[in-house]
């Protein structure tokens, strides 16, 4: 393009960006978060095809039509132009799944390029979001390759996940057709049988009980996935042992053809013979794919604070260098709030973290018990000096509040009708997401917030600090 025709399109990109700031005869209020965006229905029919679609049907109030969005850059939409210097790779990645729904095609591939090339790093740290997202949408072929180009060469990522039979269909057989799939083939057939399973309902837990519809609706299930084992690949033993139990997924004639070709190498057959998988040595950098986000409510940079309070560090923890694993033991929203549920998921478990984000000001708070929690009555108190609570880092607080135990008499609190309590001073109340914070001054060195006493939650999770 010469530079005189790009002159022109920027001056072109200049003017619609005037007229969305000018709002001249506007005749459209899209609404994102808190800001209200007057526009124009002609830009927006030819640009979206979302738009197209929500214009055809909206319904005129004073001539105006008013459509409500989670997330959305209109600017973008004008000018066909976007910055992400200085941005955060979070804010951009949520730009994503919007961009799709709205058809902007062309932003959707942008947004994939300039992370993968830009955001490397933080892809990997973010790799279970990253790829759970990237597989909800066919359109995002790019961050699909860059997550499968990962699961080849690290598959336990996925394979050994509490999340893998949650995979979606074309997600595993994206991994499958890899010759390059770092794991033996029998361990594959494993995981393909476990997943089908768990996606075939009312199949008896005991083989010995299956009957013929049993076996035709897995594989049924695993109707693309059977073909994309390399069974010729597989030693004997493997193939008496695990395949063998269920050769009635795999029709008669490739089941003939398996047990001819362990019985007579060079006797041809008549099924496709896939090429073994190709074993590398290559790896990536552990650290870069090794921490996996397992919160709802805080993010990396909180884990690495919390971590570097933890062992008394005067400064925080690099991310990429965080030296504890998180393992969640309790999500509020999946597993309930109730105290019965704390206990039973979080008790005689040493070395705990706890978060809670309260109702209507986004606050974060938490406590770390180093010793472990336990169901008394009454109430019994733990010594240690090693406990803290703390207020985390948001839009509302600019940095993060420690506040350490200052007696260690009376730290952690342990009783069958309380969850968490940190000394006098902050404490999980009753079964309704009701918890307590009262600073008396003599208990924790800092106020973690301006108001005392009860308040509500929206999520409350529990991790388990364990050594890397």
């Amino acid at each position: 393009m010469s530079q005189i025709s790009t002159k022109l399109l920027e001056h072109f990109s200049n003017d619609f960006a005037q007229l969305l700031e000018t709002e001249y005869e506007y005749n459209i209020i899209v609404k994102v978060g808190n800001q209200h965006f007057k526009l124009h229905s002609l830009i927006l029919y030819q640009r979206s095809s979302f738009f197209r679609k929500e214009l055809s049907t909206a319904t005129k109030k004073n001539n105006i039509i008013e459509i409500t969005l989670a997330h959305t850059s209109i600017e973008y939409i004008y000018t066909g132009k976007i910055t992400f210097e200085g941005v955060e790779p979070s804010t951009i990645f949520d730009l994503l799944v919007p961009s799709n729904q709205l058809g902007l095609a062309e932003l959707v591939e942008y947004i994939q390029s300039y992370l993968i090339d830009n955001n490397a790093s933080w892809l990997r740290l973010k790799f279970t979001q990253v790829y759970s997202t990237s597989f909800q949408e066919t359109n995002f072929k790019g961050l699909q390759t860059f997550c499968t180009d990962i699961l080849a060469k690290h598959p336990n990522l996925i394979f050994n996940s509490d999340d893998f039979t949650s995979i979606q269909e074309h997600a595993l057989i994206a991994l499958l057709k890899r010759d390059d799939l770092q794991m033996e083939e029998s361990e594959i057939w494993d995981k393909i049988i476990q997943w089908g399973k768990e996606k075939t309902p009312n199949l008896p837990s005991d083989l010995e009980q299956w009957n013929d519809e049993n076996f035709l609706a897995l594989k049924t299930t695993l109707e693309k996935c059977i073909p994309l084992i390399r069974y010729f690949q597989m030693p004997g033993r493997d193939i008496a042992i695990k395949v063998k139990p269920y050769r009635q997924i795999l029709g008669s004639n490739l089941w003939d053809d398996i047990t001819l070709k362990i019985m007579a190498p060079d006797i041809s057959i008549s099924s496709t013979i896939l090429p073994a998988r190709k074993k590398i040595s290559v790896q990536l950098p552990v650290r870069e794919v090794h921490f996996i986000n397992p919160s709802s409510i805080i993010n990396d940079e909180h884990f690495a604070e919390i971590s570097s309070w933890i062992d008394r560090r005067p400064s925080k923890y690099d991310i990429k260098k965080i030296p504890y694993k998180f393992n969640l033991l309790l999500r509020g929203s999946k597993d309930g709030f109730t105290l019965e549920i704390f206990h039973r998921l979080c008790d005689n478990i040493p070395g705990t973290v706890a978060i809670i984000k309260v109702n209507g000001t986004n606050e974060i708070l938490g406590g770390y018990n180093p010793l472990v929690w336990t169901s008394n009555f009454p109430l019994k108190w733990s010594i240690t000096t090693n406990s803290f609570i703390f207020s985390l880092k948001t839009q509302n607080l600019p940095n993060s509040i420690l506040s350490r135990i200052i007696h260690a008499n009376r730290v952690i609190g342990n009783c069958s009708y309380r969850g968490p309590v940190f000394g006098a001073t902050f404490y999980m109340k009753d079964d309704d997401k009701v918890w307590t914070y009262c600073h008396y001054g003599t208990n924790c060195e800092k106020r973690l917030r301006s108001n005392d006493f009860d308040f509500l939650i929206d999520e409350f999770e529990v991790f388990q600090v364990l050594k890397d």
